[in-house]
């Protein structure tokens, strides 16, 4: 039960005002019917003592000194579940991300503000800091290590400002930093379908700490620099990788600031289904026929619940089935738009409060074992991490975090040696390249 709260005299609604007037069609807190459907499917709930719904009774009455400063609104990851099954679609995660703001900026979470700072202060607007010369430099190295050692795949690209390319394909730091060979299966699997794209020397970075900061103008100007420099390439297609908050940064921030572009602003999911519609990527599930291992497939809220619905959802599922066969597809409940958040996102993997992000995750990793599966495919860059996490801390890695286009990549019989690092002895010696 939560915890009484009392009202003293010469309450002031500052914050209240300030978010009616922010958010006005989702913040109207008069039409909140305290009936705790957001608390009671909401992960952070218990942390700090504090849950969705009384968050919104705080603000309601205008306790504004014991909100400032709270650090529930950094373990809450804005998943929107809450507002998902909220009756009257109260928007509580644009509440809590102006909670956020009540937090002088150089007191937010260091590992966020960091991570935010580093991007402003270089081309790349990579949250790792990496400049444009050293990402050029491993793109070409990479793919000239893959062209000399791998047979067929003398002509493989890895284009940089190609002009007039039809996408334009932002790649999360993560890879060219600290795990290089993990773009390779996306270049395959690009190359295979012939798809006609590059990447970007400025402004190539697929992540976004400024927005998790709550800090506007840098998550504008991070948006800004990356969707200029794909339409000063003359692209038609922003492409995101498989990371959920890099395409709901840059797809929200367009709309929010109002950003003027006509470049579509795509994930490369969809574009997975639409190439194995089309027969251009010929993939199927014969490598695990007799082997029968298990998938099950985490829903990034960014993309599914945040982003684009259910549909979205659907064709993940639909790819996945095809590559891992139907029958080795294992469903987590729930799933889709209602699907529990895992407690990587909003910034909780950069925000320092660990022990709370794996109370937050247990719900996750409770439906990942329900499942029974072996592998998580989650085309996420903060879900990968959390729910790697997750494993090795709740079950000693009994289950592992698989990029997308790394199935893929192993179900085409493309898949090197050297770009298994997230697979365990089961596949990893499975359908090797010739």
């Amino acid at each position: 039960m939560s915890e009484v709260i009392f009202i003293g005299k010469g309450k002031k609604a500052g914050f209240k005002e300030k978010i009616m007037g922010l958010l006005p069609n989702g913040a109207n807190l008069n039409l909140c019917l305290t009936c705790g459907a957001c608390a009671s499917g909401c992960p952070a709930t218990g942390l700090e003592d504090m849950d969705p719904r009384k968050f919104v009774r705080m603000i309601a009455l205008g306790m504004d000194d014991e909100l400032t400063r709270h650090p529930w609104v950094w373990m809450c990851s804005m998943c929107q579940r809450c507002t998902y099954v909220c009756p009257m679609k109260i928007n509580i995660a644009g509440l809590v991300y102006e909670g956020r703001k009540l937090w002088p900026r150089e007191e937010r979470p260091n590992g966020i503000l960091r991570s935010c700072d580093m991007a402003l202060r270089n081309a790349s607007t990579s949250a790792l800091g990496t400049p444009p010369e050293d990402f050029r430099f491993v793109v070409e190295d990479v793919l000239e290590e893959v062209r000399e050692t791998q047979p067929g795949w003398e002509t493989l690209e890895a284009p940089i400002d190609k002009q007039d390319a039809t996408f334009f394909l932002s790649q999360n730091s993560r890879e060219p930093v600290s795990l290089p060979d993990e773009m390779i299966p996306l270049w395959k699997i690009l190359h295979i379908v012939g798809a006609d794209w590059t990447y970007g020397s400025t402004a190539w970075a697929g992540e976004n700490y400024c927005m998790f900061l709550a800090d506007d103008d840098a998550w504008k100007h991070i948006t800004s620099a990356t969707v200029r420099k794909a339409e000063e390439l003359g692209c038609k297609v922003y492409l995101n990788t498989e990371c959920g908050h890099s395409t709901f940064s840059v797809r929200e921030g367009v709309r929010r600031f109002n950003i003027e572009t006509d470049l579509e602003i795509a994930v490369v999911v969809q574009y997975y289904a639409k190439w194995i519609r089309e027969g251009k990527l010929k993939v199927n599930a014969d490598w695990n026929k007799d082997l029968k291992v298990k998938f099950t497939v985490q829903d990034p809220c960014n993309q599914v619940r945040k982003g684009y619905g259910d549909e979205y959802a659907d064709e993940l599922r639909f790819v996945v089935k095809t590559v891992v066969g139907e029958e080795n597809f294992v469903e987590m409940y729930p799933n889709k738009s209602n699907n529990y958040c895992c407690g990587g996102g909003g910034g909780f993997l950069q925000a320092g409060y660990h022990e709370a992000r794996h109370y937050y995750g247990r719900l996750k990793h409770e439906q990942i074992m329900d499942t029974g599966a072996a592998y998580c495919i989650t085309p996420c860059h903060n879900c990968h991490a959390q729910i790697e996490d997750l494993s090795h801390h709740f079950a000693k890695g009994s289950y592992r975090s698989v990029n997308l286009w790394s199935v893929i990549a192993l179900a085409l019989g493309v898949l090197g040696e050297n770009e298994r690092v997230d697979f365990g002895p089961d596949l990893i010696d499975i359908n090797l390249p010739a």
